[in-house]
């Protein structure tokens, strides 16, 4: 069906927004987290998120999985919330560095002949200075590369500021 993804800063409101879109579709509504507790101001972070979400959400924990959760739940009629891309850039290459090119490659292949209505939520990291560090660095590059290629596939792009929701295209 399509793809919208949805780019912004840290608190820039983009998950908000993400959200309001998905509850006023029709259908079943499925919420991909893709977010790890490493410790334990991430896991009070993740309580908090869960605590707010609706109801109305089935939620898979992903952190690594995300072509394969996505195909799982791919039928026409069903609205995706995969929240976040980023987070899930961050344990793929944490986790399994050497498979990231497979897992990008079937993410957008996944995406390309989607059958749900899926809003894929994402850090815009690429606004600051270059980081130090080579991890840093590949973070910032694949992120900035991801986002690209989605954005190319999607039907819509909304960078997301303050609130406000600014359509791209």
């Amino acid at each position: 069906m399509s793809v919208h993804l949805i780019l912004g800063g840290a608190r820039s409101g983009k998950s908000s927004h993400a959200e309001r879109l998905a509850l006023a579709s029709q259908g079943p509504l499925h919420y991909i987290a893709t977010a790890e507790a490493g410790d334990a101001e991430m896991a009070e972070r993740l309580e908090r998120h869960q605590a707010q979400r609706s109801p109305s959400f089935k939620t898979c924990e992903c952190p690594l999985a995300l072509p394969e959760a996505l195909a799982e739940r791919d039928l026409p009629g069903n609205t995706i919330l995969v929240d976040c891309l980023t987070l899930w850039l961050s344990n793929c290459l944490l986790q399994t560095p050497e498979i990231w090119p497979d897992y990008r490659a079937r993410l957008l292949a996944q995406l390309l002949h989607t059958q749900a209505n899926i809003l894929l939520v994402s850090n815009e990291v690429g606004h600051g200075i270059v980081p130090m560090g080579e991890l840093n660095r590949r973070f910032v590059d694949e992120a900035g590369w991801l986002h690209q290629a989605i954005a190319k596939q999607a039907k819509q792009v909304t960078w997301v500021v303050a609130g406000l929701p600014q359509k791209l295209k």
